[in-house]
């Protein structure tokens, strides 16, 4: 019961402020069309995000900021312990030639190093360029040509050989450094007879409106753009959020606030999580990996209090916790548990919100019980301490929250893209609100258009794409960022995203179909993997469909089938199809006949990042899926 007694605390002790500062506006028929929140942190007029680490030191230098894994254990980083580590860093930047405004490209996955020269290259006055570790070598070279980076820091010898091969064309090849080949202390090294005062003169020439970092879209249209984010951009979306979340992450819990980053840090998300809990000094640890059975024993051993996440994360769990009830028979328990853990989460939501009365005694016994059974594991999947996680990327299934909520694990939903520097919404800590993601970042507007596209304004949206005045021209008007997501504001302001505009289907009927409320209602339910929701032009909607390798090794070692059963028997099993139609069925309750899936094709392969069909963020390439399986999508309407 601990996420929702700290809920009842903060209520207590800050009343019911999850509304304070939030202006709803209306259109001439009463319905609401924008929402605007104002500003919990000043606009900063001085200085930049690089200063944050050397104002820990100076504050507080013994406070432990970081850890870092080594040998199997989380060694603790002092404030000042980091400070005095970027500052190495950047004075080997300087020293190899870096000058300010010069861009550094870092290919890396998520890990301690790339903390490290995220803030040595902004305090040697330079501008980071994430490159995601699992790009081609062609996506590599255009970010390093595209960007002008003269200087690159890879993870390991394959990212330094992809990045060979796509700059090997380019007049000037760039410098290039790598982590696994000790970059940091080649650096340092580089840098040992340069003053710290050269580092600290580019520090402070930096300002709030200094360029911070170009990052890169994830291309699921095209050609991945820059976006021009600042220091005050980033300041803005972090400083905002610490504010947000204080009432609970920082006063009600009593616990010293800690997370595991695995978002990957090329993810303007996982950086920006990164820059609040630094500037609030809570301790950060890293993992490379957001595949659950990689990520469990680092959970384990880390033991966070909240999470940042992705749908696919959570759904990951709630499938282990299934797989796990089925293999010792107690899959209808299972399953119980979840109903129970929806309408017992739906009921005290309610209650505290002020809607209704509450869980009834039976539904309180019930909750008690699999809270023994079942929700005490799916806290100890998490490493036990978790209370809170952020979820983001996409919409998580409302009935799963509930599911998580009734489990002891608050989990706020948020919706933002790189161009507006990760959250644009979040949902505050004393109004949840499931099945939302949120009401504006605190210094940020939303404004629905007349077409329904959700509209940005506030100190987090950039400035610009990079090298790109005419794509700029396209998504800025007067300030406001287009966003090119579907979605509706409520009576409170709150915003659900409904899809994304580009993707909208029209049936040859004439039917507007949204793909993403059919697929995040697929890809939430066993044994489904990944989908493509397809009908444009076509007669009726239709699917293609994955299955998950986990769940699938689950299913046959349940029905005693060899696990090496060749996947094209896999998908022609009519048990197997069963399955699925079960996930279809649970998807087409969310919308009207017209829009519901009709037929569907299992795949024997995968969506994933290596075979091009998803992007690093998880999301589907649709056109480049849509080509890759042309025959597969006719054969359903032939």
């Amino acid at each position: 019961m601990g996420v929702r007694k700290d809920l009842k605390r903060a209520k207590r002790r800050t009343g019911p402020t999850h509304r304070t500062g939030v202006e709803t506006v209306r259109d001439e028929h009463g319905v609401v069309r924008e929402v605007r929140a104002a500003a919990l942190a000043p606009r900063r007029t001085t200085g930049s995000t690089a200063d944050i680490p050397f104002t820990n030191a100076a504050k507080a230098p013994d406070a432990v900021v970081l850890r870092r894994a080594e040998h199997g254990a989380w060694r603790p980083v002092t404030a000042a312990a980091f400070a005095d580590e970027v500052t190495a860093v950047a004075k080997g930047l300087i020293a190899a030639g870096l000058e300010p405004g010069d861009r550094v490209a870092v290919m890396s996955r998520t890990r301690y190093e790339w903390t490290v020269l995220d803030f040595a290259v902004w305090s040697a006055g330079g501008r980071t360029v994430p490159v995601y570790p699992t790009s081609s070598a062609e996506q590599a070279g255009w970010i390093v040509r595209d960007s002008g980076a003269r200087y690159v820091v890879t993870e390991t010898a394959q990212n330094t050989a992809t990045v060979a091969t796509g700059t090997a064309a380019h007049p000037g090849p760039p410098r290039v450094w790598e982590l696994d080949a000790d970059a940091l202390a080649e650096l340092t090294a580089l840098g040992r007879d340069l003053p710290d005062q050269e580092v600290t003169e580019r520090r402070t020439a930096l300002t709030p409106d200094t360029v911070a970092t170009v990052c890169y879209t994830s291309g699921t249209t095209g050609r991945p753009k820059g976006c021009v984010l600042t220091h005050a951009n980033l300041y803005a979306e972090a400083a905002n959020t610490v504010e947000l979340l204080h009432p609970v992450f920082k006063e009600v819990t009593g616990q010293v606030a800690s997370t595991l980053l695995f978002l990957p840090l090329a993810h303007v998300l996982g950086r920006t999580i990164q820059i609040a809990c630094l500037l609030a000094r809570i301790e950060i640890g890293h993992f490379p990996s957001i595949r659950p059975d990689e990520l469990r024993p680092a959970l384990k051993s880390f033991r966070p209090t909240f999470l940042v996440g992705v749908p696919y994360l959570f759904e990951k769990i709630h499938d282990t916790g299934r797989a796990t009830a089925e293999r010792i028979g107690r899959g209808a328990s299972f399953e119980r548990a979840h109903r129970v853990a929806v309408r017992f989460g739906e009921a005290h939501l309610d209650r505290f919100l002020g809607r209704g009365r509450g869980p009834g005694p039976g539904l309180y016994a019930a909750w008690a019980l699999y809270d023994l059974l079942v929700y005490r594991r799916v806290r100890k999947e998490l490493g036990g301490r978790a209370r809170y996680a952020i979820s983001g990327g996409s919409p998580l299934e409302r009935d799963l929250n509930l599911f998580f909520y009734a489990a002891g694990i608050m989990v706020y939903e948020g919706y933002g893209l790189t161009e507006t520097t990760a959250a644009a919404t979040l949902v505050p800590p004393l109004g949840p609100r499931p099945g939302t993601v949120g009401l504006p970042v605190p210094g940020t507007a939303v404004r629905i258009a007349t077409d329904g596209e959700v509209r940005v304004r506030g100190g987090i949206v950039f400035g610009s794409y990079w090298n790109d005045p005419a794509a700029t021209d396209e998504v800025l008007d007067d300030g406001w960022f287009t966003t090119g997501d579907l979605g509706s504001l409520d009576e409170d302001g709150y915003l659900t995203i409904t899809g994304r505009k580009k993707d909208i289907l029209v049936t040859s009927g004439g039917k507007n179909v949204s793909p993403a409320v059919l697929e995040d209602r697929l890809r939430s339910r066993p044994p489904v993997g990944q989908c493509l929701v397809v009908g444009d032009n076509r007669p009726f909607v239709a699917a293609l469909i994955t299955l998950d390798p986990e769940t699938v090794a689950h299913w046959l070692a349940v029905r005693r089938m060899p696990a090496d059963t060749p996947m094209s028997e896999v998908v022609r099993d009519p048990r197997m199809r069963a399955d699925v139609q079960k996930a279809v069925d649970y998807a087409n309750e969310a919308v009207s006949r017209a829009e519901s899936i009709r037929a569907f094709t299992l795949i024997e392969g995968e969506f994933t990042e290596e075979n091009g069909l998803l992007t690093p963020s998880l999301k589907v390439k649709r056109r480049v899926a849509q080509e890759a399986y042309a025959d597969e999508i006719a054969a359903l309407y032939s």
